[in-house]
């Protein structure tokens, strides 16, 4: 048994979330990763607030999903006006059996489950200025850079199979 072990923490299990809320994240994932958008979870923001779901299109326009996964959830949080300063487009998403009228109407609306999800209400374009959009750009693509070396050397010290699609070199 080793003194010391350099992979403690599994880097696929965040720990910080509900289940209805990793519901919502797998769903709105699948549904947008289709639609053309590499998205990550938890990027923390300039501003140092994290969005829960941050998505680039092939186009470089920046998509950030709040997930919301219950009234009490909307409720409490008072922060989400911040982050609409770091996207071209703004959702919230939730499951069905919350109820939709919560959510501010000048706000992209998304209901999700655990298999995909429907756009109810599309969210407003504003277009982020250049220099934002490059520090994101670049914020975004180290976060994946630094995700994906985690969870390849935690597999790698821990034995345990790397998942398919992340040894694969192809970006699309």
């Amino acid at each position: 048994m080793p003194i010391v072990n350099l992979n403690p923490v599994n880097p696929l299990q965040d720990g910080r979330q509900s289940l209805r809320a990793l519901e919502i994240r797998r769903g709105v994932v699948r549904q947008f990763q289709n639609m053309g958008l590499a998205l990550i979870s938890e990027l923390t923001l300039a501003n140092n607030r994290r969005a829960d779901l941050i998505g680039i299109d092939r186009k470089g326009q920046v998509v950030i999903i709040e997930i919301k996964s219950s009234v009490e959830d909307f409720r409490v949080d008072k922060k989400w006006p911040e982050y609409q300063q770091f996207c071209d487009m703004f959702y919230f998403a939730t499951l069905a059996d919350v109820p939709a009228d919560i959510f501010p109407e000048s706000e992209g609306l998304i209901i999700a489950d655990n298999y995909g999800c429907e756009i109810i209400r599309e969210a407003e374009t504003q277009k982020l200025a250049g220099a934002t959009r490059k520090a994101l750009t670049m914020r975004f693509a180290r976060a994946s850079a630094q995700r994906l070396e985690r969870v390849l050397d935690y597999c790698e010290g821990s034995g345990t199979k790397i998942p398919s699609g992340l040894n694969s070199l192809s970006g699309d």
